[in-house]
């Protein structure tokens, strides 16, 4: 898989504490490669990085990527060959509370992280991730394209845009040309779903909450819709991205933005995605929410993935119900307790990557 690029691969995961980057440890442990990884805190109790113990399989640094004299030393011993920077502020409400750290965090930290990297002077792969938030959105109900401008009406979107011109800003200045050793790419992805994920304002998250205390699901805007899938599907690309970045002689089509999203199918309004949740536990109930001190969400978001489509021959391999049914089963099986949990993670992985092999996915037979 993936080319075999990752066995023994030493590897450098920023935000590995997080919903995202657990899972990505993970499978980058499961793939064979050396994992060190870097993060200000476990950020949510219960956290997938405890209950899956991915501190027993990674090199574990706590630290700001706003330290940079902490970071830097990191950066350099860890002698990554191919580094993820997943360290954010994720949350778009929270943005409104803390919009100078958002900033701070998703935008100088981005830059922040890159000079780690250029400062090692090593020839290294660079896979920033940013966000389906990143582009101006103009309520367009088609798919945002990798060419369309970078914006944001939220300090969150507005940050993850500004990190995409950092990623931009640093490729054509100082990764470029024939000297560079470094090659930078970024991935954007929509909503993600998957077992462990407790951060605040998650739509799964405040859904199994609700199913397992059995009071109703509360939800502000139904009708609003957005790409779901489950959190191996933009990870699939990411590794896949990185894999092909390292070892192409065609650093032109490979180093800059990639949309990594669901089929167009998977792009359903929050209400489908709350009947499916309930259809899958096997009870439940949803109501209207007051959303009227809510901050502004975007109505409508779906991104285009063509490009990853053509370029990299990548796809989902999980339509919305598996992704859904493969979610709310993680949750159900954690709620019982009586299971071993980093097992249970790490089978949904050797499921997905069997999904894949059997529909022939490109990164799945290389």
């Amino acid at each position: 898989m993936f080319q075999g690029y990752y066995r023994g691969r030493k590897v450098l995961v920023t935000g590995h504490t997080g919903f995202k980057g657990s899972w990505l440890a993970l499978w980058l442990h499961r793939l064979g490669a050396q994992v060190t990884g870097y993060s200000i805190d476990i950020p949510t109790v219960p956290s997938l990085f405890e209950i899956a113990r991915v501190a027993d399989v990674v090199d574990h640094h706590i630290g700001d990527i706003l330290d940079v004299a902490h970071l830097n030393r990191v950066v350099a011993d860890s002698e990554a060959e191919i580094v993820f920077h997943l360290a954010a502020q994720p949350l778009v409400r929270l943005s409104y509370e803390r919009p100078v750290e958002t900033l701070a965090t998703n935008v100088v930290g981005t830059a922040n992280v890159l000079e780690a990297v250029r400062a090692t002077g090593r020839a290294t792969t660079v896979i920033v991730v940013t966000s389906d938030k990143c582009y101006a959105n103009t309520g367009a109900i088609w798919g945002y394209r990798e060419i369309d401008p970078m914006g944001g009406h939220d300090p969150y979107s507005m940050s993850k845009g500004s990190a995409e011109l950092v990623v931009d800003s640093w490729r054509s200045s100082f990764f470029s040309g024939p000297a560079s050793r470094v090659r930078l790419a970024s991935g954007r992805a929509g909503n993600v779903i998957g077992g462990g994920d407790w951060a605040a304002d998650r739509l799964m998250t405040d859904c199994i909450a609700a199913l397992v205390e059995g009071r109703p699901i509360e939800i502000r805007n139904p009708l609003a819709t957005r790409p779901w899938q489950h959190v191996l599907e933009p990870l699939s690309g990411y590794l896949w991205l990185g894999a092909r970045l390292a070892t192409t002689d065609d650093t032109t089509t490979f180093a800059n933005g990639w949309n990594f999203g669901p089929a167009v199918a998977s792009v359903q309004p929050v209400e489908s995605v709350v009947a499916r949740a309930i259809a899958a536990w096997g009870s439940g109930t949803w109501d209207l929410a007051n959303a009227q001190d809510a901050p502004h969400e975007a109505f409508a978001l779906a991104l285009n993935c063509d490009k990853a489509h053509h370029l990299l021959k990548w796809c989902p391999a999980w339509d919305f119900d598996q992704s859904i049914e493969q979610t709310v089963s993680w949750y159900r099986d954690w709620a019982g307790g009586d299971v071993d949990l980093p097992k249970l993670t790490l089978d949904t992985i050797a499921a997905y990557e069997g999904a894949a092999t059997a529909q022939g996915i490109a990164w799945a037979t290389a």
